[in-house]
């Protein structure tokens, strides 16, 4: 008996010409095949091996300034913090660091990293619901720009905090706007069931509390209603203007507010579905925070650093079953896990220059995991491919490496910058040694292979 057709591709998918002129960072060679800036992907694989995640510096510093100039353009005083937790690569955070940008952080980690890159403590916000004594005595030591709490509770425990070490902590209350984003339910942040900030209807007594504790320095309030928004700038109009509204509330009870934090989350076409920008967020701040006449912050991390990364995988074999056709990688689930938890589309595109001339059929993307979970992509139209074809996953840049893990015992993957026609290393590929670093075996279990139980 014949065996069934192939599942075909999604006739909607842009072509791989359509994705490489989308990132001005990548180009299609017809000797080197895929080129980041001036280096072929291939010549990275060749030294450093796969799975490997490869990021532009050009583009980091393009999609920055495109955002700085977009905000200016609109007349704000605006400051960019990076959301450190789309991507925490001492090397990409010290690119964005020397643009200008400040930072964004969610814990001791992010805020040390983020210090070690070069990032001004003047120049960092700390966010989070779930902030520890040990941060927030951290965030006091270093004098950073602003703490944004996100509940009474945590007041409470900063202000006594701070008084006891005779510091003042400047403070920005977390609002929640009970607006939705209109994003995945996994990272929508902004609705009254969600975790994040305290209730719109308690922000004004809130704050009047803040402002009377010790150890506090009301400095503003703070929003962010969820991440990858691509629905239009309406969403985000709605929550500016309950913050104006707020603030408004504020003012004529005498509070101080020097600042606004709007937080980030402006999304990126992945595929080749339409994504708001950068012009039309400073519109939107424009209209509806401009008249306060109020600095606002931002602080996005997808939109600069999404499409600036790209991970780079191997083939290990070309697995035909009875109606499907996979193409299984070295990368898996553990390096990048967005499509197993959100379901995302990633586009996959084949290294090689022959590829171009090659024809297409539909193919599952998997990685080597152990779970069924672990596929990339479904009935995606590639090339004829063989062991050790490249294949590259665009937009790795945010909530790639960051999400890694070493499921099944798999290492976690190399970390490269791409620079012009230069790249380095800017993490080492974890070896074998240190998935034990720090495992001990208790001196009451027996060494050497257990003994065979007896009857």
């Amino acid at each position: 008996m014949a065996s069934p057709a192939l599942v075909p591709a999604a006739a909607e998918d842009p072509s791989f010409a359509e994705l490489i002129a989308q990132r001005p960072h990548l180009s299609l060679h017809a000797l080197d095949g895929l080129t980041m800036e001036e280096v072929p992907l291939a010549r990275i694989a060749a030294a450093v091996g796969t799975p490997t995640w490869i990021y532009s510096a050009g583009a980091l510093r393009r999609r920055y300034a495109r955002l700085r100039d977009a905000l200016a353009g609109a007349g704000l005083d605006a400051g960019i913090h990076f959301a450190v937790k789309a991507n925490t690569s001492l090397a990409v955070l010290r690119v964005l660091a020397e643009a200008g940008a400040g930072a964004d952080v969610v814990s001791e980690g992010e805020l040390r990293i983020a210090r070690a890159a070069g990032i001004p403590a003047s120049r960092i916000v700390f966010s989070g619901v779930g902030k520890t004594g040990r941060e927030l005595r951290l965030a006091l030591d270093e004098d950073i720009h602003q703490i944004n709490a996100e509940s009474a509770e945590e007041l409470a425990m900063l202000s006594a905090l701070a008084a006891s070490l005779g510091r003042t902590a400047r403070v920005a209350l977390r609002v929640n706007p009970d607006v939705d984003a209109r994003t995945h339910a996994k990272i929508t942040t902004g609705l009254s069931e969600n975790k994040f900030g305290v209730a719109y209807d308690e922000a004004v007594a809130l704050y009047a509390r803040m402002a009377a504790m010790p150890g506090i320095r009301p400095v503003g309030i703070a929003m962010h209603i969820g991440s990858q928004i691509t629905a239009g700038m309406a969403a985000y109009r709605a929550a500016y203007a309950r913050m104006a509204e707020l603030v408004r509330e504020l003012r004529a009870r005498g509070l101080p507010v020097e600042r606004l934090d709007g937080g980030g989350g402006l999304g990126i076409p992945y595929r080749d579905e339409p994504a708001p920008l950068p012009e039309a967020l400073a519109g939107a701040i424009r209209a509806t925070l401009g008249p306060l006449g109020l600095p606002v912050m931002i602080e996005p991390g997808r939109w600069i650093a999404g499409p600036a990364g790209v991970l780079l995988a191997s083939v290990v074999i070309e697995k035909r079953g009875e109606a499907r056709r996979f193409a299984i990688c070295d990368a898996g689930m553990n390096d990048l896990v967005r499509p197993a938890m959100y379901e995302a589309w990633h586009g996959i595109v084949p290294v090689g220059a022959a590829a171009r001339a090659a024809p297409l059929s539909p193919a599952d993307v998997v990685g080597p995991v152990c779970e069924t979970g672990d596929t990339f992509a479904r009935g995606r139209a590639l090339p004829p491919l063989a062991p050790g074809d490249l294949l590259a996953f665009l937009d790795a840049g945010a909530y790639g490496a960051v999400m890694s893990s070493t499921y099944n015992a798999r290492p976690l993957a190399a970390e490269v910058l791409v620079d012009g026609d230069r790249f380095a290393v800017v993490r080492e590929r974890q070896g074998f040694e240190a998935l034990l670093a720090g495992q001990r075996v208790p001196d009451w279990l027996a060494t050497g292979p257990a003994a065979e139980a007896t009857p």
